[in-house]
């Protein structure tokens, strides 16, 4: 550890809060104030990932130190550490909610591995910071779990996302209303690391636009630039085309990552600006949620249960409608319409392209058929009577696409179809309910398969190396959380293990591919979840 080199630009280059301290405030004319780390009581590291460790220039034997838990706990600072809070804003559930910034969340800084490759290290759940308004700033074990889990089985799942180097347990108790419902109990802390080569996210410059500080807000736009898209410094000499074509970058990777979203299944749960990331990655980890029977009606968050403003199929939507903020946000520097309004448009057709792609490639096709003149197409229409029987059927979306993949598309009979695709349903009376159409979808999918000419086996392998086996269901998540505020951090460990490896049959993890239980259709964690962590 003593070998991690800082590089800290954001605090070097960009202006700081003059006043010092943890207290709540406003803060004005600056993108971050110092703050150091609450120590907690006893830090003890449960859990970390080998390969981020990696990728910052460290091995077992420097996370084995007992130093490091101390450090990534927040008791102690390595040299070259300069640890702050960033300033944000936001748009939550759709409105303005001013200032809102790193409330529980502080950057050590920025390192920069052997190749020169630049991550900052940030804990999430580090105490207090002038951003934490009612807040303790601390997190909880489940929570923290569920973020140190997902951000490498993400990753692992090919999904743009930030990283998590460890997970350590604070020796203290954190009181939370886990479902806001006046019962507020206490829960075991801990501390994740999060690593990514930027935090930077759409709020960041929202809050400068909102106050009219367009100077800073024009600096941070080309900071961002210079430091986190230094391709297109390289390639456009002009400051104003590199701002235009910095914010089109930003909403082709958006959309990138909502095909990726929907391909796997993920819910994020709280598409707030301020949880959108400027470098198009999956960031802050709340009440996500991972979608067993298909459903685009579903949310896992219980604050959104109301409107389902972030329902898995309505994603796409939301992501073009925070980049609509954005471009509000930018405008002052920009001064441009008809450019952020291309890139706009550009989002959709982008996500489009891609949603397309990969759904292509979920359903094992060579090529794709299109409509003309803007009708929906042959296999435009098959996805779409797919995505009704998957529903209507509530069939597991992951299991469905695996065990498509095994399809024997010359003999399609229905003793076959049965055998095949029993685990996939939840219910028996909806498994009858689209038995007919179902068997119908795969007659149609079949005879399209034949035509294309694919050998089976190859097919398969195709299929495999893009539809998940194992993805971190909430009920997964769940056994291991409570393990782990039992003591024992080994199921942790376990799943992790398992998702490092997502798209390959793992021999005796069998039940790590199981479609969600009855038991935990409404178990808390299982379910929905609420923002309280």
């Amino acid at each position: 550890m003593r070998e991690l080199r800082f590089d800290n630009r954001f605090v070097r280059e960009l202006p700081g809060d003059p006043v010092s301290g943890r207290h709540v405030r406003q803060v004005h004319g600056a993108c971050h104030s110092r703050v150091e780390p609450t120590p907690v009581r006893a830090p003890r590291l449960l859990a970390w990932a080998p390969e981020v460790a990696e990728l910052l220039g460290l091995d077992a034997t420097d996370v084995l130190d007992p130093r490091f838990a101390e450090v990534f706990g927040g008791n102690a600072l390595l040299p070259g550490m300069e640890p702050y809070a960033a300033c944000y804003g936001g748009h939550q559930f759709g409105n303005w909610a001013g200032q809102l910034g790193d409330g529980r969340a502080i950057t050590l800084g920025e390192a920069l591995n052997p190749q020169g490759q630049r991550w900052e290290l940030q804990l999430k759940g580090a105490g207090p910071t002038p951003y934490s308004r009612m807040a303790d700033g601390r997190a909880v074990l489940r929570s923290s779990i569920r973020e140190f889990i997902c951000s490498e089985a993400m990753h692992h799942l090919g999904v743009p996302t930030t990283r998590a180097l460890c997970l350590v347990a604070t020796g203290e108790q954190v009181v939370r209303d886990m479902f806001y419902d006046g019962h507020p109990r206490p829960e075991p802390g801990a501390v994740v690391c999060r690593v990514a080569p930027s935090f930077i996210r759409f709020g960041n410059f929202e809050i400068f636009a909102s106050r009219g500080e367009e100077a800073l807000l024009q600096q941070l736009i080309d900071f961002t630039i210079d430091r986190d898209f230094p391709e297109l410094v390289e390639a456009e000499a002009d400051p104003v085309v590199r701002r235009l074509r910095w914010f089109e970058e930003v909403c082709r990777r958006t959309a990138v990552l909502m095909a990726h979203w929907m391909r796997v299944g993920f819910v994020h749960g709280v598409m707030n600006t301020d949880n959108m990331s400027i470098l198009g990655m999956t960031i802050d980890y709340g009440p996500y949620g991972w979608i067993d029977d298909f459903d685009p009606d579903w949310t896992p968050n219980t604050t959104d249960a109301g409107g389902r403003r972030y329902r898995f199929g309505h994603q796409p939507r939301i992501a073009q409608w925070n980049l609509w903020q954005l471009a509000n946000a930018v405008y002052p520097v920009i001064q441009q319409v008809e450019p952020l309004e291309r890139a706009l448009a550009m989002y959709a057709d982008v996500h489009e392209a891609e949603n397309r792609r990969m759904t292509q490639q979920k359903l094992g096709l060579e090529t794709w058929r299109e409509g003309e003149g803007g009708e929906e197409g042959e296999d435009g229409a098959l996805v779409a009577e797919l995505h009704r029987i998957l529903q209507a059927g509530e069939m597991d979306m992951t299991l469905f696409f695996r065990r498509l993949a095994e399809l024997d598309v010359a003999q399609p009979d229905p003793v076959h179809v049965d055998e095949l695709f029993g685990e996939v349903f939840y219910e028996e009376a909806r498994r009858n309910e689209v038995a007919a159409a179902f068997q119908a979808w795969l007659a149609r999918y079949a005879a399209r398969l034949r035509e294309e000419g694919v050998p089976a086996a190859l097919r398969k392998a195709r299929m495999d190396a893009v539809n998940p086996l194992y993805v971190p269901r909430n009920y997964l998540a769940q056994q291991a959380i409570d393990r782990a505020e039992q003591g024992d951090a080994s199921g942790v460990v376990e799943l992790l293990e398992v998702l490092r490896g997502p798209y390959a049959e793992q021999p005796g993890r069998e039940a790590f591919a199981a479609r969600r239980p009855d038991w935990a259709r409404h178990k808390a964690g299982c379910s929905m979840l609420s923002c309280s962590s």
